[in-house]
């Protein structure tokens, strides 16, 4: 077959809305398109045929997969993708964009309409949380741990802060 994946692919299972939330983070996030779908063959035992089964996607240049797997399939909170966002207008757009129909939460954590668990954070936030200065490491968990949405200014603000 013609599509090579990397070795770890992340992979939504959902009931059966695998192709609507593809096609939802597609339309969030630049440089994402839909790769492939497959479908229920009339052949197949399971499922209807024409429905999605799987659909291959690209995320802002990542590989991603979705299948439909049924009524067991259940997105849980275990599990987040984590967007390491360069702006605080990125922040924001994605922010709103994904916790519509959703959950916003604590420390930059949002859940999307589909119950997929997604943490939004400036691209610097992980080593500023792990700086060696356990004083700076602080402040800026402490930050963190006081907002929904994250801000990049007030992250910075307390990492600077003595």
């Amino acid at each position: 077959m013609g599509i090579k994946l990397p070795k770890i692919t992340p992979c939504l299972c959902f009931d059966h809305q695998a192709e609507e939330a593809a096609n939802y983070y597609v339309s969030i996030f630049k440089n994402s398109w839909i790769r492939n779908v497959t479908r229920v063959s009339e052949e197949e035992q399971y499922g209807t045929p024409g429905a999605v089964r799987t659909i291959s996607f690209v995320l802002d240049g990542h590989e991603m997969m979705a299948a439909n797997g049924g009524p067991s399939f259940v997105i849980g909170d275990g599990v987040s993708l984590y967007f390491a966002c360069d702006s605080q207008q990125e922040i924001d757009m994605l922010w709103e964009k994904l916790s519509d129909g959703g959950e916003k939460q604590e420390c930059g954590w949002l859940k999307d309409k589909f119950g997929v668990s997604w943490q939004i954070a400036p691209s610097n936030a992980w080593e500023l949380v792990n700086d060696p200065d356990p004083a700076k490491s602080q402040r800026v968990t402490d930050a963190i741990f006081g907002m929904t949405k994250l801000s990049m200014e007030r992250i910075n603000a307390a990492y600077s802060r003595n």
